[in-house]
């Protein structure tokens, strides 16, 4: 069932590892199948270079595993990847990363200002990507504590924990968890040569206006 969603979502996960967003088995990714409505998404305590589509389980929105091939559960967070899906219906796949300079903005529950004109792909509704309240993985507290956050951007950070992309495609989630890193070293960088100041950062009115150069003729 959904064997060609399985393996996008084992190539997202291997690249997850292989680029360094997450390592030793942290991190989980999944995808929503756009006709029935069943989330694909990887299994908990599975070594990623051993990682096969034959494991990556299938369920429902209400969490009810609809098949696992293999002797695996699915991830432990599985309730934070639902509660995404169910509050915003227009995306149709998430990464949930351990990178670690989004994680240590995390970890000290700082908002990353939109500081590069990048952010504009980010749908940073305040122009900023915003930290998600502390929630014990794997609980109600934490599928409940992206629900906000995650209406006002498409990259959130969850406070002492990581970071969730979402997208309408699975490559652009990935994606979007690598630019959020980038993004994360450059205001370290910057703050580390501003000596701690704020640097100047782009309104959300401002990334909304970027539309593509009506001067180029397609």
């Amino acid at each position: 069932m959904l064997e060609e969603l399985k393996k996008q979502v084992v190539r997202i996960a291997q690249e997850a590892d292989r680029t360094g967003l997450c390592k030793h088995k942290s991190g989980n990714f999944s995808i929503r199948d756009k006709e029935t409505g069943y989330v694909v998404v990887t299994p908990s305590g599975v070594d990623r270079e051993e990682l096969t589509y034959h494991d990556i389980c299938v369920v429902d929105l209400e969490a009810s595993v609809i098949e696992i091939e293999t002797k695996v559960r699915p991830t432990s967070e599985l309730l934070m990847h639902l509660q995404v899906y169910k509050t915003r219906p227009d995306i149709f796949a998430m990464a949930h990363t351990h990178s670690r300079f989004a994680t240590s903005f995390a970890v000290i529950k700082k908002e990353i200002p939109a500081i590069i004109y990048e952010c504009a792909n980010f749908g940073l509704k305040d122009g900023v990507v915003p930290v998600a309240k502390y929630g014990r993985p794997g609980t109600r507290a934490l599928s409940d504590s992206v629900i906000e956050p995650i209406k006002r951007s498409d990259i959130i950070l969850l406070e002492k924990h990581g970071v969730v992309a979402v997208d309408k495609d699975p490559k652009e989630a990935l994606l979007k968890a690598h630019y959020v890193e980038e993004l994360a070293e450059i205001y370290y960088r910057t703050l580390m040569l501003n000596g701690g100041k704020e640097p100047d950062a782009f309104t959300a009115k401002e990334l909304e206006e970027w539309k593509y150069p009506s001067e180029i003729k397609l």
